[in-house]
């Protein structure tokens, strides 16, 4: 594998009024209308950076989530003005961090309705530390690492097999967060450092460095 390209979702119309999660099931957030924007001036951000011989293959990876496949067709769109052998598939295990009970719920309202739900879940993110503590019927960021990892056989195969040695992956904050440790085989409390990243934002996993942030969405007004 060459080089990945991470990015995030453009800005969601839930990011904008967190409210819409009451009404709307979190992988039906589609993006606003300034994450539209951000998606396409990220692919042509991606168009720009990504130096790859001609003919040689370039995947776009999305989570199934409605805001990165928005996100992934604007990139998409961006990619074909400049490479032929470029395609998009989508796996599921780079959705978004599951919050199971608390799915949906303002963080203020979360001890007033399942108190003792989480009582338990801050006793454990008190103890154990957030990387640990699992959310209620959900996910815990050391689960959603553990699933990420799950992918990366998929890549490597399709790198050995079938020559896509160049992919953008499209996903969400904590998913990217993981994804970077992982394959960079860093200790969890890198992940508690690291910040999420903002919407649209591209880190480069090159071959053989460490990889960084190489463009900033969230500039675009």
């Amino acid at each position: 594998m060459k080089n990945i390209y991470l990015v995030r979702h453009g800005e969601s119309v839930a990011n904008v009024d967190p409210t819409v999660y009451q009404t709307t099931a979190d992988h039906a957030v589609p993006l606003s209308e300034r994450g539209l924007r951000q998606a396409t001036a990220a692919g042509a951000r991606l168009r720009e950076l990504i130096d790859i011989p001609a003919g040689e293959r370039l995947r776009v990876w999305n989570s199934p989530y409605k805001r990165t496949r928005q996100t992934a067709a604007a990139l998409l769109a961006e990619l074909k003005q400049r490479f032929t052998a470029v395609d998009e598939k989508e796996h599921i295990k780079l959705c978004e961090q599951q919050f199971g009970l608390f799915d949906g719920i303002p963080e203020e309202e979360l001890p007033i309705r399942f108190p003792l739900e989480y009582a338990h879940y801050k006793r454990a993110e008190d103890h154990e530390g957030r990387f640990w503590a699992r959310m209620p019927l959900g996910e815990s960021r050391f689960d959603v690492a553990s699933r990420v990892h799950d992918t990366f056989g998929t890549f490597l195969r399709d790198s050995e097999r079938r020559g896509v040695d160049n992919i953008v992956v499209v996903c969400h904050g904590v998913t990217l967060r993981a994804f970077v440790m992982m394959w960079r085989h860093m200790e969890y409390e890198w992940f508690d450092r690291e910040k999420n990243p903002g919407n649209c934002d591209i880190y480069h996993l090159p071959q053989k460095s460490m990889g960084s942030y190489i463009y900033r969405g969230g500039e675009v007004l």
